[in-house]
This record gives C-alpha cells, sequence and structure tokens, in this order.
C-alpha cells in the first residue's frame, strides 16, 4: 500500500526559487503526496494545484516550522527540504522504498548544486564537492555509496511520521543545526538513519563569496558548540582540522620570524595545500570558476576554522 508523503518546505516568504521549486515538485513520480510550505505571513501568492498548501507560520525559525508538519500535514511520512531546492522525479518512490523496512527511520541523500546557477554559485558548489574541504562528507553534496549514516541535512531528509512524533521533532531553537539534533534523536531510538545516492535534490549554492562564508560560518560556530552540546555527533577530529590549519596560517609568520629555518616548513605546507586544492578541482575547466573554487577553499577554511573555535569558546548558543 502506497504511503501518502507530506513535502515541508519553510520559508520567510513566497519566493522565485519556491516559484520555481513547486512546479517540479507536481512533477514528482509518486501516487500520493502534498506540499506544505510555511512562509512567516500570509500573501496573495496562490498556486493552482490543490495539494500544494500555503500555511503563514508566524515570524519564527526553519526549525519550528517544520514541526508544524504534525500539526498540519496528513502524510504517513515527512518529507523536509528547503525552498532554495527542487527534487528528481523519483525522489519520493525512492525514499519510500528504503522506508519499507521497519528498522529504518529516516532517508536522506546527496543535495547536488542547481545546474541552472550563476558562476559564483557554482564556484560555491565546487568548494563543499572539494574532498579538500569536505573530507568524506563529499558524499552530501556528490552521490555516494549507500550507508547508514547519524548526521543528515535537512534540505534533503525523509522522515517515517510515527518516528518525527517519537523524537518529538526538530524540538530545536537551532539554526543552523537542528537536522543535527534531529538525525541524533533518531538515531538514539534505535532506528536506522540510511543515505541512499538515489534520493536526490538539486540545492541553489550560496554564491561566493560573502554569502557562502556567512553560511560556512554560521555552520562553524553551532558545530563547534555542538562538540560541547552534542558530542555524540559533533566531538570529532575532523572537525577540528580547519581551526588548526587558520591558527598556522595565521600566526605561522610570528613563529618563523623568531625562527627563520621554519620558513621553509611554512611555505612548503601552504604549496602543498593549494597543490592538493588545485587537485580536488581537476574537473573544474573553466579558469575563472577554478580560481573562484581555489580561493573560495582557502576562504572556507580560515572561516570555517575561526568561528568553530568561537561556537566551540561559546557559553551558550541560539539561532
Amino acid at each position: 500500500m502506497t504511503k501518502k508523503i507530506s513535502i515541508i518546505i519553510p520559508v520567510r516568504e513566497i519566493n522565485d526559487y519556491v516559484r520555481e521549486a513547486v512546479p517540479r515538485h507536481m512533477e514528482l513520480d509518486y501516487p500520493d503526496f502534498e506540499v506544505l510550505i510555511f512562509p512567516d505571513e500570509p500573501g496573495e501568492e496562490v498556486f493552482s494545484d490543490p495539494a500544494v498548501k500555503i500555511i503563514p507560520s508566524g515570524k519564527t525559525g526553519p526549525a519550528q516550522k517544520r514541526d508544524l508538519a504534525l500539526q498540519y500535514a496528513s502524510g504517513d511520512i515527512f518529507a523536509f527540504t528547503d525552498d532554495d531546492a527542487w527534487p528528481e522525479k523519483d525522489w519520493l518512490k525512492n525514499a519510500a522504498a528504503q522506508l519499507e523496512d521497519p528498522a529504518v527511520g529516516a532517508v536522506g541523500g546527496p543535495a547536488v548544486t542547481a545546474p541552472n546557477d550563476t558562476l559564483r554559485q557554482l564556484a560555491g558548489g565546487k568548494v563543499y564537492e572539494s574532498f579538500l574541504c569536505s573530507g568524506k562528507y563529499t558524499y552530501r553534496y556528490l552521490p555516494g555509496k549507500r550507508c547508514e549514516d547519524d548526521d543528515l541535512p535537512s534540505v534533503n531528509l525523509i522522515v517515517k511520521r510515527e518516528v518525527f512524533e517519537q523524537v518529538h521533532g526538530f524540538d530545536s531553537s537551532f539554526y543552523p543545526g537542528e537536522d543535527t539534533k534531529l538525525c541524533m534523536d533518531i538515531v538514539n531510538t534505535g532506528k536506522k538513519l540510511i543515505y541512499s545516492p538515489d534520493v536526490l535534490v538539486y540545492h541553489h549554492r550560496r554564491p561566493l563569496f560573502r554569502p557562502h562564508l556567512k553560511q560556512v560560518t554560521n555552520y562553524a560556530k553551532h558545530r563547534g558548540y555542538f562538540a560541547k552540546k552534542l558530542p555524540q555527533t559533533s566531538l570529532r577530529p575532523v572537525y577540528f582540522i580547519p581551526s588548526l590549519f587558520a591558527a598556522g596560517v595565521l600566526f605561522g609568520p610570528a613563529v618563523c620570524l623568531l625562527c627563520a629555518p621554519l620558513w621553509w616548513v611554512y611555505g612548503t605546507v601552504l604549496a602543498v595545500y593549494f597543490g592538493l586544492a588545485a587537485y580536488s578541482l581537476r574537473d573544474c575547466h573553466n579558469l575563472r570558476l577554478f580560481v573562484l573554487s581555489l580561493t573560495g577553499i582557502f576562504a572556507t577554511h580560515i572561516g570555517y576554522g575561526l568561528f568553530f573555535v568561537r561556537g566551540l569558546l561559546a557559553r551558550r548558543l541560539l539561532r
């Protein structure tokens, strides 16, 4: 029996990304679904399909908007995504197949850079796709191998309603990072969280440099805070590496002034770093895109490293 799926989209206001995404949602290869959009305030926007519902939520955060699914959604499964993302046609069909396993509580997949993005947005996507920036987590931005996971982004996260109810929803005032808490709560129920490469959405990136770095540093600040508060999924060595790198880049010259022979070490490390960064962009054949992405990788590491420490030292951190 086909289970009904409710697609949940939190948004401040109906924007061009939503207008682009809704028609793509309506083309999904799945027999029974609805689309619930939660803007802050009511507006004049009306979508012609009755399966699309606009429900004003008042001024509140994305986590609180997503939790409204428990009140307004009629589906047996909740498919969470963002206003600036749109799915492959088989998104729901593939997700529903994974959720047929009673041991699986939720499934997610890659959020691939939208092919119609601008050059600076594509560069932001290349930064995330680089193994030097995302390490083993590149599968969040490019299709990887199916695996069990414990932390998937809410831009592409499909959860059984019964499991969502069991963990009391996102129940979080954090943003970003509310998805980290939800995934941890799901795993702690004993249910599996599955990453499946065929459960795919396309995601518009923040353009380099300011919007991209604002997003990255916000992620970093919350990850640093979560390293203390949610160590089960956030206290991992890989999250500390950018901070060590940033410290080396910023304070290395002062140390080298005290010990001149260390300049060659400093220079060698940077040469190797940029060599690896360039290698990670080897499929980038547009010179301008390559230069933007290379610079973006470096700026991302510095920004992430500094703000991770800021979050780590914070006594209290809310959205």
